[in-house]
C-alpha cells in the first residue's frame, strides 16, 4: 500500500507515541470502562475469523459494520452465522436482562481462545463492538488492506455501562453546510465513543436547510446567500446585486436515510428549528412573519455584524430576526413547519431553539404592545414565554415534547417542556429541582467551536476551552436533582468552521474529553490517564483520516505587566513537556533555553516564538506571537 512521505511520517511518529504509551498502559480504551481487568496475555485473530451473531433484523447492522471493518482492514475472511462450534467472536443477547448493564451496557470477556460480548440489547453489543475495535491495532480503522500487521488484542474482562442516557453532539449545518455523506461521517465518528444522540440544527440566521414542501420559499431564498470566506461576523454587508451562490438544504427523502442511517447506529436524531430568534433565513423567505416593517428587503446573512452584544444579553439587533409572537400568520407557518418536521422524527423531542432573541424591536412595535395588553404580559420575556408556550402546543399536538436552550425559563415554562442549559449549570439546576427534564450543555465545558489552543494556531473565536476544562465536565453537579437530568450534550456552532476536516478539528479530541465525562463514573476519570490514552487515540485517527487537534501539546500562554514591563509565563496542558521560546525571529529548538520561569519581553522585542519538546524531539506546533498581541493580553 504506498502512501504520500508526509502521511508515513505522521502514522510512524504517532506510531512512536504510541508504544511508548502502551508501556505505562496496555488498553486505552475511550470512554473508560466501568470495570476493567486485564489477565495478562493476547488473543490472536485466526484466519477465517467465525462470528457467531443472532441474526435479528436489529442486528444486522452490527453483523456487517464488524463484517466490514475486520475485513477491510485485515484481509482475513468473515464469516457470520448463528452456529458454530469454534467461534473467534460471540455477541449474545442475554436471555434474562442482566440489571447491572441496563439497556446499553455488555460485558466483554477476550481469552486465548476468542471474544464473548453480551448484552441486553442490540445497542448493548454495538458498544461492545466499539470496544473490541479499541482494543485491536489502530491499523484497523483503515479502509484498506494493511499487511505486516499482528492483528491481536490482550485478553482482558470488562463490565461496562453508561453513567447517563444522553450522550449526544449538536452540528449546526445552517451557518455551514454539509452533505449528506459528511453529516453520516459526523455520525460515524460519534458512535465509536458511544455518543448516542445527535442534534441537528437546521435553521438560523444564515441559512434555512430542511425541505418544508408546503412552504418552498424557504429552501429557494432562505437556503442561500452571499459567498464570503474570512472571519465569520466581521464581513461587510451584502450588496443587493451580489449573486447568493452559497448554501444547501436536505431533501426529506435525505432526511429519512440520515435517520434511518443513524438509527442503525443505535443514535437518535433530534431536529432544531430555533425561534422566535436566529431567524432571519425564514424572514428572509417569508417578510410577512416579522413586526418591523422594511422586513421585504431583508436577506440571508452572510457574516456580516447585525447584533450589539455590548451590554450583555439580550442583545440589541440592527436588522430584527425574530418571529412576530403577535402575528397570527406566525403560528399557521410554525404549524405548517413542525407537521412536517414531526413525521420526518420518530424522536420525541422537537427542539425550538429560545436563545439569544433580540427584545429591542419588540419593545416599540404597536403589534407587541397590544398583544401585552390583551394577554396581561409585563415584560419582554413573559412575551416571549407567550410564544414559546404556543410553539409549545403545537409541538404537543403532532404528538412530540419540546425542548429549548435554557432562555425559555425566563417567564416560566410548563412542566413538559425541557431545557438545554448551556450559559453553565445553575439553570440547569433550577430547571431539574422544579421537575424539567434537563440537558446539561454548559458552554464553559462543552462548547467545541471555541478555540482550543492558543489564538495564533486557530481560526479566531471569541472564547477558548481547552482540552483539560472540557475533561471536567461533570453532567451531574451537585445540587441537581439527578431523577430530572437526561445527560448531557457537546455542541458545535458552525460559524468559523467551514469544512469537515475543520468540523473533525474542533471535535476530536475534545469529543474523547465530553465522551468519558458522559459514559465513565466519576471516580473513574483520571486526567494523566486520560491524556495518555488520548494520545494512543491520535493514530487511530490518523488511519481513519479523521482530522483533530494537537494543541495539548502547545502551552498556555498568560501576560502579566509590572509598571512598564510585561512577562510571560508558559503553563503545559500536559506533563512531560520542554517549552523553548525566542525573541529574536528565529525558529527556537531544543538547544534554546529551556523554559523555567515567566520571561521578561525584551523592550525592542516585535515576536516571541514557542515550541515544545518531549524526551528530546519536537512535539508542539511552533507558535508565534506578536509582541503586541501579547501586551494586549496583559492582566
Amino acid at each position: 500500500m504506498k502512501k504520500n512521505s508526509a502521511v508515513i511520517f505522521m502514522l510512524a511518529f504517532f506510531t512512536m507515541v504510541t508504544f511508548a504509551q502502551q508501556s505505562k498502559t496496555s488498553v486505552a480504551i475511550i470512554p473508560e470502562p466501568v470495570s476493567l481487568v486485564e489477565k495478562g496475555g493476547v488473543y490472536v485473530l485466526p484466519d477465517p475469523i467465525i462470528v457467531v451473531s443472532p441474526s435479528d433484523k436489529e442486528m444486522a447492522y452490527v453483523n456487517d459494520y464488524l463484517r466490514n471493518k475486520l475485513s477491510a482492514a485485515t484481509g482475513k475472511r468473515i464469516s457470520v452465522t448463528e452456529r458454530a462450534s469454534q467461534p473467534a467472536i460471540r455477541l449474545i443477547l442475554n436471555k434474562k436482562a442482566e440489571k447491572e448493564i441496563g439497556n446499553e451496557g455488555y460485558t466483554f470477556s477476550s481469552t486465548a481462545n476468542g471474544v464473548t460480548i453480551k448484552a441486553n440489547t442490540p445497542a448493548g453489543l454495538f458498544y461492545g463492538v466499539q470496544t473490541f475495535f479499541q482494543l485491536l491495532p489502530p491499523q484497523i480503522e483503515s479502509t484498506t488492506l494493511v499487511e505486516n500487521i499482528d492483528w491481536q488484542l490482550p485478553q482482558v474482562e470488562i463490565t461496562d455501562y453508561p453513567r447517563v442516557g444522553w450522550r449526544g453532539m449538536m452540528l449546526d449545518v445552517s451557518r455551514h453546510f454539509f452533505t449528506v455523506d459528511e453529516v453520516k461521517r459526523f455520525i460515524d465518528n460519534m458512535v465509536k465513543y458511544k455518543f448516542n444522540t445527535f442534534h441537528w440544527h437546521w435553521t438560523d440566521d444564515e441559512g434555512w436547510r430542511i425541505e418544508i414542501k408546503s412552504l418552498p420559499k424557504l429552501t429557494e431564498v432562505g437556503a442561500w446567500r452571499v459567498d464570503k470566506v474570512g472571519w465569520f461576523g466581521t464581513f461587510s454587508k451584502p450588496l443587493p446585486d451580489e449573486p447568493k451562490t452559497y448554501g444547501g438544504f436536505y431533501t426529506q427523502d435525505q432526511i429519512r436515510d440520515i435517520v434511518r442511517y443513524a438509527a442503525e447506529r443505535f443514535v437518535r436524531v433530534m431536529p432544531e428549528i430555533d425561534v422566535p430568534g436566529h431567524s432571519l433565513a425564514a424572514i428572509a423567505s417569508y417578510p410577512e412573519l416579522s413586526c418591523t416593517p422594511g422586513a421585504e428587503e431583508y436577506s440571508v446573512r452572510a457574516g456580516e455584524e447585525f447584533m450589539d452584544w455590548s451590554h450583555g444579553a439580550p442583545p440589541i439587533a440592527y436588522v430584527d430576526n425574530t418571529l412576530c409572537p403577535a402575528n397570527e400568520k406566525v403560528y399557521d407557518f410554525m404549524d405548517k413547519v413542525i407537521t412536517e418536521v414531526a413525521q420526518l422524527f420518530p424522536f420525541e423531542y422537537i427542539h425550538s431553539g429560545g436563545d439569544e432573541a433580540p427584545h429591542n424591536f419588540w419593545e416599540n412595535n404597536p403589534q407587541v404592545k397590544e398583544l401585552m395588553k390583551r394577554e396581561g404580559l409585563k415584560t419582554m420575556p413573559e412575551v416571549q414565554s407567550y410564544f414559546g408556550k404556543r410553539i409549545e402546543k403545537i409541538i404537543q399536538s403532532k404528538g412530540k415534547k419540546m425542548m429549548g436552550w435554557d432562555e425559555i425559563l425566563e417567564g416560566g415554562i410548563t412542566p413538559t417542556t425541557a431545557l438545554m442549559s448551556w450559559r453553565g449549570i445553575d439553570a440547569g439546576i433550577e430547571a431539574s429541582k422544579s421537575g424539567h427534564y434537563v440537558v446539561m450543555s454548559p458552554t464553559n465545558f462543552v462548547y467545541i467551536d471555541y478555540m482550543q489552543g492558543d489564538p495564533c494556531t486557530e481560526a479566531p473565536v471569541y472564547a477558548t476551552l481547552r482540552l483539560n476544562q472540557s475533561y471536567k465536565f461533570d453532567p451531574l453537579p451537585t445540587g441537581v436533582n439527578e431523577k430530572f437530568v437526561l445527560g448531557g450534550q457537546a455542541n458545535l456552532w458552525t460559524e468559523q468552521i467551514y469544512n469537515i476536516r475543520q468540523a473533525e478539528y474542533m471535535t476530536w479530541p475534545r469529543g474523547f474529553a465530553i465522551a468519558e465525562s458522559l459514559w465513565s463514573p466519576k471516580e473513574k476519570k483520571d486526567w494523566n490517564k486520560f491524556v495518555t490514552k488520548t494520545e494512543a487515540q491520535f493514530p487511530r485517527l490518523d488511519w481513519a483520516q479523521t482530522k483533530y487537534s494537537p494543541a495539548m501539546y502547545d502551552p498556555i500562554v498568560s501576560v502579566r505587566k509590572e509598571g512598564e514591563k510585561y512577562f510571560v509565563e508558559l503553563t503545559p496542558e500536559i506533563d512531560g513537556l520542554d517549552i523553548y521560546t525566542s525573541f529574536d525571529g528565529s525558529t527556537p529548538d531544543n538547544f534554546y533555553p529551556k523554559y523555567s520561569a515567566p520571561l521578561l519581553i525584551p523592550k525592542d522585542a516585535r515576536l516571541m516564538r514557542i515550541i515544545t519538546y518531549r524526551d528530546g524531539k519536537p512535539i508542539g506546533r511552533l507558535m508565534s506571537i506578536t509582541v503586541d498581541d501579547l501586551k494586549s493580553r496583559a492582566k
